[in-house]
């Protein structure tokens, strides 16, 4: 399920499963269900934020070496 999800997508439902752990008035295997879903979003949105990160330093490649650089946005 969470493989098909964007990076914005997985944060937005990952926030709502934190709210929803946070509330408290959850029977223990709901509370189980949220934290495995919330665990597997995680997961989802590190390997996502490692694929951009490689894209970036291939972009970012010069002369056979990979510079590596802070990312700065423009103003």
């Amino acid at each position: 399920m969470t493989e098909n999800l964007s990076f914005e997508e997985a944060i937005r439902r990952l926030e709502q499963v934190v709210k929803e752990l946070e509330s408290g008035d959850l029977p223990l295997e709901r509370g189980l269900e949220l934290f495995q879903e919330g665990i597997a979003l995680t997961r989802h949105c590190n390997a996502l934020l490692d694929g951009a990160e490689a894209r970036i330093e291939q972009l970012l490649e010069q002369n056979g070496e990979t510079v590596i650089a802070p990312f700065e946005p423009e103003e």
